[in-house]
């Protein structure tokens, strides 16, 4: 067990800065507050609840990633949609928990999303709160609170197998640890201990070895047009054709 150095959460988290985009959380509260108020919180996506400028959010970040990314299917959008904003998740909460030994209470009520803003997306915080850092409470807030909906919620709507969205988290989580270890070699050991201990969780699927994963799922990316396989997909080449459905 690695004991975890608390260190107090500045309101405008300035650690995570350094860490890249995707660890980045933008905070209302902050010492530079900001306000906006047109942004859906995470709890109305979640709920499918419409938006005042986007309508469904969701729908319009899948259709968004869609067109960037030429996707033939909808579902590949949203399977890639749905690892983006797990990644982001991931690398706010680990990132704060290995580096401060504390997280934010990133509830969903308290996220704002802009499904608009380009990759990785914009997080925004109401207001900066801390809780405990340690891999039960870091799950409770990411994988509870928010993957879980997310789960369902592209579950029902774009037919994606349950575990091919796991696996989806699993591989954000890991990629979210590579990157905390790149720049941070200070905080290794919290890290790998931290993700180790998430990556134990029943519903994260795939085999770890390290902070390597091999997922026992596919994100689907190969079927974008010049698109192939990920470092850590199940395929190890792409598959010329897979039945609708398979890849979960």
């Amino acid at each position: 067990m690695v004991l975890l150095l608390v260190v107090d959460l500045d309101p405008d988290l300035t650690a995570l800065r350094p860490l890249g985009a995707f660890f980045v959380l933008r905070t209302i509260g902050g010492t530079a507050a900001t306000s906006r108020p047109a942004l859906p919180t995470l709890a109305q996506v979640y709920e499918n609840r419409g938006s005042d400028v986007y309508g469904n959010a969701l729908t319009y970040r899948v259709q968004k990633v869609a067109g960037a990314l030429r996707a033939p299917e909808p579902r590949i959008a949203a399977s890639i949609a749905h690892q983006g904003l797990a990644a982001r998740l991931w690398s706010v909460a680990l990132g704060c928990a290995a580096v401060y030994g504390r997280i934010p209470d990133l509830a969903p009520r308290r996220l704002h999303w802009d499904p608009a803003a380009s990759a990785p997306g914009d997080l925004w915080l109401d207001e900066v709160e801390p809780l405990p850092g340690d891999a039960e409470t870091v799950a409770d807030v990411v994988l509870h609170g928010h993957l879980e909906p997310l789960t369902a919620a592209l579950h029902a709507e774009y037919r994606l197998a349950t575990g091919l969205l796991w696996g989806n988290a699993a591989s954000a989580l890991a990629g979210a640890a590579r990157q905390l270890l790149a720049h941070r070699p200070d905080v290794s050991a919290r890290t790998r201990d931290l993700t180790a201990g998430l990556l134990a969780h029943p519903l994260l699927t795939g085999t770890l070895d390290g902070t390597t994963l091999r997922r026992r799922s596919c994100c689907l990316y190969y079927r974008l047009p010049g698109g192939g396989v990920c470092g850590d997909c199940c395929f190890t080449r792409a598959p010329r054709s897979s039945p609708r459905g398979a890849s979960g």
